[in-house]
């Protein structure tokens, strides 16, 4: 059981920082897409190579460190960030079980863990304090701005975020990540079941992984880069990393949680190999991810950032509201529509 779930830790930290590198790509590639450019394609064929010269860049920087820094907790908030980011794709399920001789295989990293949901609330809660850190170990005050943005944004977000969590887990009675799989395997995905739910975690998704238009904690035009103004070298690339591993893990909690996960509609009936089937399941669950992600990066060049007091008050006057609206009908759904 160790060495499995230490097989599955690698390919899982492979696939991630492989993928974190080509978003960079991917996410330029977007950018002028919808701006009638052409993109990166000098390094390599395609401009494929891009990614390799950005981290060479990175590597090659000088690391410097402010002189009224607290050294060890500016070095510790990029690592706490990275860290979060990646934790929470230990319980996601990105496919069911696949037999491959006599063993049996659970296609997630922690293939025991039945309190899923509480999980991610709870590593969303730590993520913060990467961010806080790094804002106030800086010794900058544009570092200090950008921090108390994010710890007042991700409260105030995370509150939404965990309501709709509630109705999810409601519908399907479980906390288990494999279990809400089942249950909309049965009754059908919760994007249809809970449509409401899904846009309030969606638009707390944008929040938590400071993406445009929530990205008040850098906001360039007035705090520089906010919380990460005064990191470099590595220390930045590993804030960088956290950022798009972020849209990756928020991509994939979401696709399990509203799409089904691995589930394809109506593929049972069809009669296929449970092998080939588990396969097409985590092709379809890679490709939910993909545009969840290509919506992120739709999103940031498409609309300006928010004000911070625009921010606040679509959370706390418009999305709590709504959560807690959303939990009494998702109770009359429950027992009445689909009990």
């Amino acid at each position: 059981m160790l060495i499995e779930a230490l097989v599955k830790i690698v390919i899982v930290l492979f696939a991630v920082l492989t993928a974190v590198a080509y978003m960079v790509l991917l996410e330029r590639w977007v950018s002028a897409w919808l701006q009638d450019r052409i993109g990166p394609n000098r390094v390599g064929p395609f401009g494929l190579l891009q990614p390799a010269a950005d981290v060479l860049k990175l590597l090659l920087k000088e690391d410097i460190s402010p002189a009224k820094a607290e050294q060890f907790f500016h070095w510790l908030a990029p690592v706490i960030s990275i860290t979060v980011a990646i934790s929470v794709l230990a319980i996601v399920p990105f496919g069911g079980s696949i037999v491959i001789g006599d063993q049996t295989i659970n296609l997630a990293v922690a293939s025991n863990i039945n309190i899923g949901v509480l999980y991610i609330i709870a590593l969303t809660s730590v993520g913060v304090y990467g961010i806080t850190l790094a804002g106030w170990s800086s010794g900058s005050k544009y570092s200090l701005l950008g921090g108390l943005r994010s710890s007042a944004q991700m409260i105030s977000y995370e509150l939404t975020l965990g309501l709709a969590l509630i109705a999810v887990v409601m519908l399907s009675g479980t906390l288990d990540m494999g279990g809400i799989i089942n249950s909309q395997i049965e009754h059908g995905w919760n994007i249809l079941r809970a449509p409401l739910a899904f846009i309030l975690f969606l638009t707390s998704s944008f929040a938590e992984t400071n993406r445009q238009p929530f990205d008040l904690p850098e906001a360039e035009p007035e705090l520089v880069g906010g919380y990460h103004t005064e990191y470099s070298s590595m220390k930045f690339a590993l804030f960088f990393l956290a950022e798009y591993a972020n849209m990756i893990t928020a991509s994939a909690v979401m696709s399990v949680l509203f799409l089904g996960g691995w589930h394809i509609p109506f593929i049972d009936g069809l009669g296929l190999d449970p092998t080939l089937v588990t396969i097409l399941g985590i092709v379809a669950f890679l490709v939910k991810i993909l545009g969840f992600i290509f919506f992120f990066m739709w999103v940031r060049w498409s609309i300006p950032r928010f004000r911070y007091d625009q921010l606040m008050n679509l959370g706390w006057k418009v999305l709590l509201p709504l959560g807690l609206v959303n939990i009494v009908l998702t109770a009359y759904e429950k027992m009445y529509l689909f009990s």
